[in-house]
């Protein structure tokens, strides 16, 4: 069960809601990954908005070992995500804003179906393109 109190996300996997939660030893582990040496610095890089695949993986691992998961990059990297991709890069920006702040007005990376805070969403019509 996730736990919103504690900062907790929820990863869904199969129906089935995974808890994820960047406590400082996943933090700890996602600056080694990513080879910086602050959490400012592990911040910026999340907020430049580019992430790969991998960058993915580790951060839903590390957030699934920060609330007590036990899988490995590998097996979460071969998880079938509820929505996907985009669901997985959802979960992902989800932590992220959740640990390092960005709701309103935050540094945290914006998902990349959602427009930059400074532009409207485009409403398509039914039949328009």
């Amino acid at each position: 069960m996730v736990n919103r109190h504690r900062g907790e996300v929820p990863l869904m996997v199969a129906g089935a809601a995974l808890p994820m939660r960047l406590t400082l030893g996943a933090l700890a582990e996602l600056e080694d990954a990513f080879r910086v040496d602050s959490l400012p610095e592990l911040g910026e890089r999340f907020a430049a908005g580019r992430l790969s695949a991998r960058d993915v993986t580790r951060i839903l691992a590390a957030g699934l070992r920060g609330a007590g998961g036990g899988l490995g990059d590998e097996e979460v990297a071969a998880l079938a995500f509820d929505g996907g991709l985009d669901g997985a890069i959802g979960a992902a920006i989800a932590l992220l804003e959740a640990s390092f702040g960005g709701g309103e007005g935050g540094d945290a990376a914006p998902h990349p179906s959602q427009p930059p805070a400074n532009q409207p969403r485009r409403r398509h019509s039914p039949g328009t393109t």
